[in-house]
C-alpha cells in the first residue's frame, strides 16, 4: 500500500525551484551550503537508517533537502533543529505535509540535548553547518551511549581527523577522543559542486557508532587534558610535551609503560588511556 505522505513529498517541486521561488540564499553566518540533489540526500538518509523507530535528529536542515530524504526513507519521527528563522518558515509546508512525522525546533543546537526531543532510540543524521560542526560532535561523543549512531557530513579534513589512526598526518586530539568513544568510518565523499554555494573543500559523510569495548581511562577530563598537552607540542617527545601537566613526567610515562622518547602521534587510544589512568591516580579526577 502506497504511503500518501511519501507520495505527497515526491510530488513537491524540486528543492532548487522552491528555494528560488522563496528568495532564499545561504547565509555565511550559519555556515550554510545547500544540498539539492535528492539522490545524494537519500543516500545519506539510508546510511543512517533504519529510520522507522525512535527519533531521527537533523541539525541545520536549511530549506529541507535532507529533511525530505529522511521522510522519504521512512523517518517516522524526525526532529529538525534550525537556528535561522527564514529556514524555519520555509519548512512549514513540509511540516504540514508530513502528518506529524516532522517537528522543527527553532534553536541553537549547541544549547540543546537532542535526546530530550523525542522517544529513544536516537539517531543523528545531519549535514552539519561548517562553523559549528566540531563543537557539536565533541558534545555528542561525550554522550555517545545515548545514540544508536551519528551519521554526519563534515569538511573532509575534519572527517579525516575524526577517523585517523596513529601515524596518520591527521591524527590528533579529536582522533583520540573519537577513537575512545566510538567506532568510526568515512562512508563516502561529496564534491564541492554538489552544493549551493559550493564550499572551497571536499565534504565527507562519516558514521560514529558507540564503542562497546571502551578501555578504562580513569577520567575523560584527564584524558582530554593529556591529549591537549601531548598534541599541543606534537613534534616534541612526550617527556618534554607532558611537562605542562605539572606532574612527575618520568613517573607518569614509566608507570604507563610508555617510552619517554615517544611522540603523541605514535600513541594509540589504548596508550593514551593507560596514561590517563596513571595521571588520574596521581592527581585525581577533575
Amino acid at each position: 500500500m502506497t504511503d500518501p505522505i511519501i507520495e505527497a513529498i515526491e510530488r513537491l517541486p524540486a528543492l532548487r525551484v522552491t528555494v528560488a521561488a522563496a528568495g532564499l540564499t545561504a547565509d555565511k553566518r550559519f555556515g550554510q551550503h545547500f544540498l539539492f540533489d535528492l539522490n545524494l540526500t537519500r543516500r545519506i538518509a539510508r546510511a543512517g537508517g533504519p529510520l522507522d523507530a525512535g527519533t531521527v535528529i537533523e541539525i541545520g536542515p536549511g530549506p529541507g533537502g535532507l529533511t525530505r530524504a529522511l521522510l522519504l526513507e521512512d523517518g517516522r519521527h524526525v526532529v529538525a533543529i534550525e537556528k535561522d528563522r527564514r529556514m524555519v518558515a520555509a519548512l512549514t509546508p513540509l511540516v504540514e505535509m508530513a502528518g506529524g512525522r516532522l517537528t522543527v525546533v527553532e534553536a541553537d543546537a549547541l544549547d540543546l540535548d537532542p535526546t530530550t526531543l523525542g522517544p529513544a532510540p536516537y539517531r543523528i543524521i545531519a549535514n552539519l553547518p561548517y562553523n559549528v560542526g566540531t563543537p557539536l560532535v565533541i558534545a555528542w561523543l561525550r554522550a555517545i551511549d545515548r545514540y544508536e549512531s551519528l551519521t554526519l557530513m563534515f569538511q573532509k579534513e575534519v572527517a579525516e581527523r575524526l577517523t585517523a589512526a596513529p601515524g596518520d598526518d591527521a591524527y590528533g586530539r579529536l582522533s583520540v577522543l573519537s577513537g575512545y568513544f566510538a567506532q568510526s568510518g568515512i562512508l563516502f565523499d561529496i564534491p564541492p559542486q554538489a552544493f549551493t554555494p559550493p564550499p572551497k573543500v571536499m565534504s565527507s559523510v562519516l558514521q560514529l557508532v558507540p564503542r562497546r569495548d571502551r578501555p578504562d581511562c580513569g577520567s575523560v577530563e584527564r584524558l582530554e587534558q593529556l591529549t591537549a598537552a601531548a598534541f599541543g607540542q606534537r613534534r616534541k617527545m612526550l617527556r618534554q610535551s607532558l611537562k605542562s601537566l605539572g606532574t612527575d613526567t618520568a613517573a607518569l610515562l614509566s608507570d604507563a609503560g610508555i617510552e619517554p622518547t615517544a611522540r603523541a602521534e605514535e600513541l594509540s587510544v589504548a596508550d593514551f588511556c593507560r596514561l590517563s589512568v596513571v595521571f588520574t591516580g596521581m592527581i585525581g579526577p577533575r
